[in-house]
């Protein structure tokens, strides 16, 4: 198959950029890839310096002021479609899926479009209606509970697979003690603290300050001996002052945009994502139980699904304060059960978390939209 990406973010781009690039990896020794995005986004370097599918720089800009960039944009994905004669182009958001839509519009070969809805915002709009109708051959949806969104939505009159994302389970493994308790004395050197990391962003949707105010709730000592670690870009300065005003800036550490996250996660005790917004089922959550942390999350979108309570992670109301810090303060309780638990964490990730399932589902899903089922 030859099968071209789109995915409109620029910088790092996030989960879309892991989506993308462990897609890639996995089937570029089988077919021929091409991968359409601004120039200065991160899954554009991963694909050009590890050769695994041919860039194409494309801004997918919006608004009056870019129409004549727009307008080239359209035309040169058009001659790349035409030109290799695509078979499926796999769009990856709103921007990038209507580009594409408008690209294969009135092609002699139309290749087949696949859409894969990657966050909790409705779908039931005029531009979604529009590609439902015209731009969608088949949905790719990452959890059932965007599968149910999906239903719920103009989408509906489409093919809907349900691909949860799989992680590199090789890349991803738990590492050594001795090296965690190193990489854990960045945070705290106190033996009976407790830290819980979190890769998934320092975007205030990912909940992390319900967790700072619900660990600002707790009574002394216990609050002094928690720890949070998150990674991201820089977080929004509203957010960092009113830690300071709780009075845990000496406790709550902010890591910055990381190439690799794998020292980052080792350096806790257990992870956490407390969503509330524009999530499905979370890479970060996936990542972090495969390298043998349990994870706390939030009762929202997917999340709930890579848990399995009290085994190898644990649910929590979503925003509500007062849950958060309870379930911290038990977690503390139990701290020398973390590792068992991280170790059930790791168990459940290499049953169904794989790479390899992923991206088998995924190729099938491609085949079914070709072979027209």
């Amino acid at each position: 198959m030859k099968i071209l990406y789109t995915n409109f973010h620029s910088g790092d781009g996030g989960g879309h950029t892991t989506y993308l690039a462990s897609l890639a990896r996995a089937l570029s020794p089988r077919h021929q890839l091409f991968m359409a995005a601004p120039a200065n986004s991160r899954v554009i370097r991963v694909m050009r310096s590890e050769g695994i599918a041919e860039p194409v720089e494309i801004a997918f800009s919006s608004g009056l002021a870019t129409l004549g960039q727009q307008w080239a944009d359209l035309r040169r994905l058009r001659a790349l479609i035409e030109h290799h004669q695509i078979d499926i182009v796999h769009a990856n958001g709103a921007r990038d899926h209507r580009v594409a839509m408008e690209a294969v519009a009135g092609l002699r070969r139309r290749p087949k479009l696949v859409f894969t809805k990657h966050n909790s915002k409705s779908a039931n709009t005029f531009g979604n209606a529009l590609r439902a109708r015209w731009g969608t051959d088949r949905v790719i949806a990452v959890s059932a509970h965007t599968r149910q969104m999906l239903l719920d939505s103009p989408y509906r009159r489409c093919p809907i697979d349900v691909i949860r994302n799989g992680v590199d389970l090789g890349r991803f493994a738990p590492a050594d003690p001795g090296e965690s308790a190193a990489l854990r004395a960045r945070w705290t050197t106190d033996s009976e603290a407790m830290v819980l990391v979190s890769n998934a962003g320092t975007d205030n949707h990912k909940g992390w300050i319900d967790l700072v105010r619900a660990i600002a709730t707790l009574p002394e000592p216990l609050r002094g001996k928690l720890h949070v670690a998150i990674a991201g870009r820089t977080p929004d300065p509203n957010a960092v002052a009113e830690v300071a005003q709780l009075g845990l800036t000496q406790q709550v550490h902010f890591a910055g945009l990381l190439e690799d996250i794998r020292p980052f996660v080792a350096s806790g005790d257990a992870g956490f994502v407390l969503s509330y917004d524009v999530e499905t089922i979370s890479f970060a959550c996936r990542e972090m139980m495969a390298m043998a942390k349990p994870v706390l999350v939030s009762d929202y979108a997917g999340l709930p699904e890579n848990i399995e309570p009290g085994q190898n992670g644990w649910i929590v109301p979503v925003r509500n304060v007062a849950a958060i810090a309870a379930q911290v303060g038990a977690l503390y309780e139990q701290r020398a059960e973390l590792p068992r638990l991280g170790a059930a964490a790791r168990q459940h990730a290499l049953q169904h978390f794989g790479l390899d399932t992923f991206s088998a589902l995924t190729e099938a899903s491609y085949a079914a939209v070709l072979d027209g089922r």
